[in-house]
């Protein structure tokens, strides 16, 4: 070979060796950022070119998939729809051709649309078969009839709120509501119709924000129902043994450093009380003055073992709840009252009432039981894992006998269930500059049978609600929906 054509040929060589290099290159190092590129429409397409796997409740799906009719301009195959699409948004989240997806939609794409690469050999096997790829199933924890009594029961109160149902002992979430609500299946196209759907949904065009998960996304002061985390605190750390044991607690009481005296509600027997009385008729004082006796570091630290400053995740995120650091003695008091800075989830404090519930041992919530493959052969299954211990067994059945009193004689009568014992506590918190708003209204509870197993664990709060100011309270509001919730659960296991 001469000379010239010998580097013609190194040449095209090198040209070749380069082409391998950038192909491999694109194919394996900028493989992701390719394929989650905006702009890259091949992978939105393969996801709505076949029916979506479904997120199953009790054996039945609460998702499915409809064919889009073809307009020329649309070329995603299929679009999600939803059953009871608002009851359930705050489980599922959505998907959407124009606008993504969230939650368990999202979390579980993979799955859901068969791409997950525990599906390769299954999708090879169809592939080679001739059959068209399938997504899996998401198989939840929730309970069709707690979660039908959430809904219904905050929908029938009005204004806003969330409910939350858990397993005490297993951490399944058995109910997760959110009220108002929205219909995924209204935005799940990319039609004019979807789109203005999507634009009525936002907080921008109405004020309610029917989009915002409450169950999980939304924090509030938990009022009176803290008192339930300030008892345990005391009985942990030894500043009371028992819940008949008279307390210090002088009436009025002037928080620390300051000049003011704090409230209780009304004409109610507060003075030295026991906690189970206290408890009973929610006095402030003596559970104010206990924060204040125990401190902040001590409170922090029991509210932190209940899961206070640590966001959660179901496998949905769900925000932290906060007890601050650094407060002095009169802003401790005052928080573990569940006013001041205190602020939690309804899910935080449905873990309260169920660590309790579960003599003191506190196990992690979650939303997803399994994950299945097409044919429905179980990928994952989710075991029970503890999170903490906030209380001994025997302080947190001291807790117990406390909640059972404020449910048989004290302000949870509403949540009295025939042949059931029901442990629980009230909570009006307050709302506004000043409580210039109308308040809270929180009730947390569980349901003990006649073995001693607590199947549920509620907890509920309503906002905004059109009653009457003075007519507004944890037990008048948000007990009788707790009640329903949990007859739900114990009726579904009969």
């Amino acid at each position: 070979m001469n000379k010239p054509l010998r580097r013609i040929a190194i040449f095209c060589g090198l040209l070749v060796l380069t082409l391998l290099v950038r192909d491999n290159w694109i194919q394996y190092v900028k493989a992701d950022t390719l394929r989650e590129d905006k702009h890259n429409r091949r992978v939105t397409i393969a996801r709505y070119a076949t029916p979506r796997g479904d997120i199953i409740v009790g054996g039945n799906p609460v998702t499915g998939s409809v064919e889009t009719k073809s307009n020329g301009l649309n070329d995603l195959k299929y679009k999600r729809t939803y059953k009871n699409g608002p009851m359930w948004a705050p489980v599922t989240g959505f998907t959407s051709q124009a606008y993504g997806a969230t939650q368990l939609e999202s979390i579980e794409d993979g799955i859901l649309t068969g791409n997950d690469d525990r599906l390769f050999f299954r999708n090879t096997l169809d592939m080679i078969t001739g059959k068209p790829k399938q997504g899996g199933n998401v198989v939840t924890t929730l309970n069709a009839a707690a979660q039908k009594a959430a809904f219904n029961g905050l929908k029938n109160v009005g204004g806003k709120g969330a409910a939350v149902a858990l397993d005490p002992s297993t951490g399944k979430i058995l109910a997760l509501a959110s009220y108002p609500s929205y219909d995924p299946s209204s935005f799940a196209g990319t039609s004019d119709k979807d789109a203005k759907a999507w634009q009525r949904l936002q907080k921008t065009s109405d004020a309610n924000d029917p989009m915002l998960n409450r169950a999980l996304r939304e924090t509030y002061p938990p009022g009176s129902t803290f008192k339930v985390v300030t008892a345990a605190a005391a009985l942990e750390n030894g500043l009371y043994k028992s819940a008949d044991e008279a307390t210090d607690s002088p009436l009025p009481w002037t928080m620390p450093g300051t000049t003011t005296e704090l409230p209780n509600e009304g004409n109610i027997p507060c003075r030295n009380a026991t906690m189970r009385e206290a408890l009973r008729v929610s006095c402030n004082t003596v559970f104010g003055k206990i924060g204040a006796d125990l401190g902040n570091e001590k409170m922090l630290q029991e509210a932190k073992k209940f899961g206070f400053n640590s966001e959660q995740f179901t496998p949905v995120r769900a925000n932290a709840s906060v007890f601050s650091h650094d407060m002095n003695k009169s802003q401790t008091a005052l928080s573990s009252i569940g006013q001041f800075n205190t602020a939690a989830t309804p899910l935080q404090m449905a873990m309260v009432a169920s660590a309790v519930a579960n003599d003191g041992k506190l196990m992690k919530p979650y939303m997803i039981d399994k994950l299945q493959s097409p044919n429905l052969d179980t990928l994952e299954q989710t075991q029970p894992q503890e999170l903490s211990r906030p209380l001994s067994s025997q302080n947190a059945q001291i807790l117990q006998s406390m909640m059972e009193t404020v449910v048989k004689d004290g302000t949870g009568k509403n949540a009295q269930i025939n042949g059931i014992t029901v442990g629980g506590k009230t909570g009006t918190a307050q709302h506004g500059v000043d409580n210039s708003e109308k308040p809270y209204a929180w009730f947390i509870s569980y349901a003990k049978l006649a073995d001693g197993s607590s199947p549920v664990a509620v907890a509920v709060v309503v906002e905004d609600n059109n009653a009457n100011r003075d007519d507004i309270s944890g037990g008048g509001l948000a007990a009788p929906i707790a009640k329903n919730v949990m007859e739900a659960v114990i009726n579904s296991r009969q």
